[in-house]
């Protein structure tokens, strides 16, 4: 018995016909990253969300991991406070056990009725996170996982980070997609003039192009690890790079080329998981790649200070973000009144490819 909680797709002439964007919920047909596989050991389970919905996802002594509904139907315990017996995970008050299969088995009590079966969820791993495809089970075989090769590149070094962030899912995307809030990060990078190259987009995706002119501050220790060099003049190092910047939903990335080096010298591939029921609080998960430099082991010497630049940034980001949300809660809706082209192709594309708001999953 396996779950779907797919919904209509919102049509596409409502992308320009008053559609709050921040009630539009995220669709189910698409493999999301729900933990990193370091967080769930051998011989344990660790309860998860998407979108109000409980998961537990269970790692056997051996064998492939599973997930299952995160409730025992008895007493609606979440049987991811329970323990891993071989292949089957038991809820911590009663002892009663679940197969991968969402069977119900009760070697050691007499059962009045057999207790119904739990949904299963497919469930995949990769690249050290955990997915999974909550839609319809039928479009799970044909809807690859995310891809993401510098992970595996040893060219590249990958940082893996994210936490929760009090906010709609559609503010991270907008606030990564606009390059134009550079002032919000003037602080740590100095000031710097974006230059909007122009955008293309189709059905699911938008991508843009930037580049960028120093215009004050001195360049950070962390941002010349990245470029592999000290930029003590901004103007000869004015629109030299070049960052590209899509959302193909339901996913985000960003690449940074520079003139003279052939591959990207960082790449950034990010998602962002409903956690509640009305989908104003996510998930990030973001595989952050930044290409090694000529000299060996500068790189993972110079990672503590990388780490913590990323975090800083992030960190001020996530406030912005929230405070957007704030807004929007206490103005009753969305009264935002965008300007820049990039912003408004990427809301068409996330209200054309998300659902309208969902019933209890449970109905």
């Amino acid at each position: 018995m396996t779950g779907d909680i797919s919904e209509t797709t919102v049509p596409e002439i409502a992308a320009s016909a008053g559609v709050d964007i921040r009630r539009v919920c995220s669709n189910p047909d698409f493999w999301y990253p729900v933990a990193w596989s370091r967080e769930l050991r051998r011989g344990k389970a660790i309860g998860v969300r998407y979108a109000g919905q409980p998961i537990v996802v269970v790692r056997p002594d051996a064998g492939a991991i599973f997930a299952l509904d995160d409730v025992c139907p008895h007493r609606q315990l979440p049987l991811s406070r329970g323990e891993v017996c071989g292949d089957f995970v038991r809820c911590a008050y009663h002892g009663l056990k679940y197969s991968r299969r969402g069977q119900c088995f009760s070697p050691d009590m007499k059962l009045e009725n057999e207790p119904p079966r739990l949904r299963t969820w497919p469930c995949r791993e990769k690249d050290g996170l955990i997915f999974v495809f909550m839609g319809n089970l039928e479009k799970s075989d044909s809807v690859p996982l995310p891809d993401f090769p510098r992970v595996r590149d040893p060219q590249y070094r990958t940082r893996r980070f994210g936490k929760v962030v009090q906010c709609h899912y559609s503010f991270m995307h907008e606030n990564l997609m606009d390059m134009n809030h550079q002032v919000l990060h003037s602080r740590l990078v100095g000031s710097m003039k974006p230059r909007f190259l122009g955008m293309v987009r189709g059905k699911d995706f938008v991508e843009a192009r930037y580049t960028f002119a120093r215009t004050g501050g001195k360049q950070p220790l962390s941002e010349a690890l990245i470029y592999g060099q000290r930029r003590k003049d901004g103007r000869d190092f004015a629109y030299r790079d070049v960052m590209t910047i899509r959302t193909q939903y339901p996913y985000q990335t960003l690449r940074i080329e520079t003139q003279g080096v052939d591959e990207p010298v960082m790449e950034l591939w990010i998602a962002y998981v409903p956690q509640d029921r009305e989908e104003l609080s996510n998930r990030v998960f973001g595989l952050l790649s930044i290409r090694r430099l000529k000299i060996p082991f500068v790189l993972d010497l110079a990672w503590p200070l990388l780490i913590a630049f990323t975090e800083r940034v992030f960190t001020e980001d996530r406030e912005i973000v929230e405070l957007e949300q704030q807004a929007w809660r206490e103005q009753d809706g969305d009264r935002n009144q965008e300007v820049f082209p990039v912003i408004v192709a990427l809301r068409q594309i996330l209200i054309q490819n998300g659902t309208s708001p969902r019933k209890d999953v449970r109905e």
